[in-house]
């Protein structure tokens, strides 16, 4: 996935040209800083259909959607109902505190001024907007890279609530995202007896 840049910067139609003729048919997404409202992913959904098209490209580029604003939080629901290339929304927590004058001490922690998790309300609804309409939730950075407790710690919480996964944003948080939301080796022995029971009934000619 690529990110560029937002729709309020003149850079946004040269990144999305750039990068579509040069590498659309190796590119698996754009990630789309700031969205508002529904009329952004179109804008940039239009380029990349055009770029497609001219280039004979035979792949398809899906698109990502970075919540980062207080008025993309307030249209979270209809983002994520937007048709097309929409298949993931990312929480910005930085720029999203910033939009929304929000105090903080950290990014993406917690703030020992406020009870509990301060980002849980803002997570908890981008992720049953991403639920309801079949797209992936996950959750933005967590700034102390020096703190990889914390960093687990925001991540468990956020897969508490359904997120899939968590930004690394130094290469020591990359292996605590994993072990975070990779699945138990339970879990992942029980889904394969699953399956082999499963096999087994067809096989059988059972229900």
């Amino acid at each position: 996935s690529v990110r560029i840049n937002g729709l309020d910067t003149h850079y946004m139609y040269r990144d999305v040209v750039d990068v579509m003729e040069q590498a659309g048919d190796r590119l698996d997404t754009i990630l789309v800083p700031k969205v508002g409202v529904p009329a952004d992913l179109y804008m940039v959904e239009a380029m990349v259909n055009q770029i497609e098209m001219a280039k004979g490209f035979k792949t398809r580029v899906g698109l990502e959607a970075l919540i980062e604003t207080a008025l993309g939080m307030a249209n979270v629901e209809a983002i994520a109902a937007t048709p097309g290339r929409l298949e993931a929304m990312h929480f910005g927590v930085a720029d999203y505190a910033a939009s929304n004058k929000a105090r903080t001490v950290n990014i993406g922690g917690l703030n020992p001024d406020y009870p509990g998790d301060q980002w849980h309300f803002a997570l908890s609804r981008m992720t049953v907007a991403c639920r309801a309409y079949g797209l992936r939730a996950i959750d933005g950075p967590f700034g102390d890279f020096s703190d990889p407790e914390g960093y687990k710690g925001a991540a468990r919480r956020a897969a508490a609530l359904g997120i899939e996964g968590k930004w690394a944003i130094h290469p020591s948080q990359i292996a605590l995202a994993n072990d975070v939301f990779s699945p138990p080796e339970k879990e992942v022995t029980r889904a394969r007896r699953i399956l082999e029971v499963l096999k087994e009934a067809e096989a059988q000619g059972k229900g």
